[in-house]
């Protein structure tokens, strides 16, 4: 017998045991486990609605699962939503847990950055960027960064959409304003990837690059590493797109380093320059890196996180509250009703951007944590541990054994917010007396919790603050008639088909 009449009949066999199984157990709690090629098949089938396919597993198995890839792959994981697990893991035990060699092969594009690094580097990036981000100064620069953007772009980009009544990836829109943004306060200028009138659109390589990034490597985190590899050596595929993005991607970097470089020299430390995250942090050093290449190199770096943490994720964030509010009548209205009672001028395009203003938003603010805890903008957090350990839940973990912590179905879980967990309910958040009811980064956990918790946390709510006041008390957002509204398969939670939208003007 030939080897390929052994392969063709050992495949027919492993497909027959698939059908037979999935047939016993298409109504079952767990993936089926097959020889040889594990749980895969059944991860596949359903990879296109992952993150509730994945909530439905951990809701039949007690919030903890086992799941068995192909063998020789290394894609076998343990998956978690149980919140000791999580505090566990991300918290009381967390020197137990790195980012494991996996993770940086997955994630090479980002090079040496906080998000891949581990020990004695991460707890010197981390403090490098607490400093960086916790400063008066720079708090006040990022609101007027905020400020301005929204007043000069966005909020005249809407009203020209509104003038001449066209339709609007308000998504598309969001994803601009936050890149820009950020790339005002990382390299000091807006590249203006969003214009203020609509007709001006266009598409720009390296702004949609990170979203490309983001698909991809999620798709890695399941494909046998071997695979995408190949994929990755023959350029073909999911890696070509990939590279391509980054190659777009990387060659916006370096050129505003350059910039940034050349425009420090210029002013040499005015006001507005000096906040600028690149020329402020010029002068770092790094051991292993003397020449400027390599420093340029290890700015890039860390930029990189910096956009990785401050665009995807704020544009994601925003676009599910905007949906979940536009379908949510009474909420809207809530909202509204307390930004004119709070907010000082109604006059049009004024921004509401003063923390005297912003804390008195408290219902706002619960819609906000509300959206972000049915769609949390990373729906997954990726690691491994390094020595033996038993969880909380009585799950045995190995050395070098990868975990999945799933931020989407924590969100989803009845032993957590109860019952009603489905719904959404800003007065969840809202105490008898008017203020945010604190529930803990374990529980609530859209800023994962533990060291590796978001430093950009409270910046985060002052921006979906700034841009939902803005938006919500000038302009009338509806959803399109008929357009699907479903997460994307990716790093980032975006959604699959963006979010079309009319915009109309609001009365004031």
């Amino acid at each position: 017998m030939s080897i390929i009449q052994c392969i063709g009949g050992l495949l027919a066999i492993l497909i027959f045991l698939y059908i037979y199984y999935w047939r016993r157990n298409r109504y079952g709690s767990l993936p089926i486990n097959l020889p040889i090629i594990g749980m895969l098949p059944s991860l596949l089938r359903h990879l296109f609605k992952f993150h509730d396919y994945l909530t439905l597993i951990l809701k039949r198995n007690g919030g903890t699962f086992r799941f068995e890839g192909a063998w020789f792959t290394n894609t076998s994981f343990i998956v978690t939503s149980d919140p000791l697990n999580v505090d566990h893991i991300a918290g009381k035990n967390f020197g137990n847990y790195g980012r494991g060699s996996n993770f940086k092969e997955i994630f090479d594009f980002f090079g040496d950055g906080i998000l891949n690094s581990n020990s004695n580097v991460w707890k010197q990036q981390r403090t490098m960027f607490h400093s960086f981000l916790k400063r008066k100064t720079f708090k006040n620069f990022f609101q007027q960064t905020m400020k301005k953007k929204l007043e000069n772009y966005l909020l005249p980009f809407l009203d020209d959409v509104s003038e001449i009544g066209a339709q609007l990836d308000l998504e598309d829109a969001l994803s601009r304003f936050t890149f820009d943004s950020i790339c005002t306060i990382a390299f000091g200028f807006d590249p203006n990837c969003l214009p203020n009138k609509f007709n001006e659109l266009t598409e720009i390589a390296y702004q949609k690059a990170l979203t490309v990034i983001d698909e991809v490597i999620m798709y890695r985190h399941f494909i046998p590493s071997f695979l995408w590899k190949l994929q990755k050596w023959l350029h073909v595929g999911q890696e070509k797109k990939l590279r391509e993005a980054e190659e777009n991607l990387d060659r916006f970097l370096y050129e505003s380093i350059t910039f940034s470089k050349q425009e420090q020299r210029k002013y040499n430390g005015s006001e507005e320059m000096d906040e600028c995250y690149f020329v402020r942090e010029k002068a770092r050093t790094k051991e292993g890196y003397g020449k400027e290449e390599m420093s340029g190199k290890f700015l890039r770096d860390d930029t990189l996180s910096l956009f990785l943490a401050g665009s995807g994720p704020a544009s994601s964030g925003l676009s599910w509250f905007f949906w979940l509010v536009s379908t949510h009548p009474i909420v809207e209205a809530k909202i509204i009703q307390e930004i004119k009672d709070n907010c000082p001028t109604q006059e049009e395009n004024q921004i509401p951007s003063r923390d005297e203003y912003l804390d008195k938003l408290v219902y706002l603010h619960g819609a906000i944590c509300e959206a972000l805890r049915l769609y949390p903008p990373v729906p997954f957090e990726h690691i491994c541990a390094i020595k033996s350990d038993i969880l909380p839940s009585g799950e045995r973990v190995s050395p070098n054994t990868r975990l999945l912590y799933s931020l989407y179905a924590m969100g989803r879980m009845e032993q957590i917010w109860g019952e009603d967990c489905m719904e959404f309910k800003p007065e969840r958040w809202v105490s008898e007396t008017g203020h945010i009811i604190h529930v803990p980064s374990y529980k609530f956990i859209a800023f994962n919790t533990g060291p590796r918790s978001c430093l950009g946390k409270d910046l985060s709510f002052i921006q979906m603050k700034m841009v939902a006041a803005a938006l919500l008390q000038n302009f009338h957002i509806k959803i399109v008639e008929g357009h699907p509204v479903t997460p994307k398969i990716s790093f980032v939670l975006h959604m699959k088909y963006g979010l079309k939208v009319k915009v109309t003007k609001r009365c004031i």
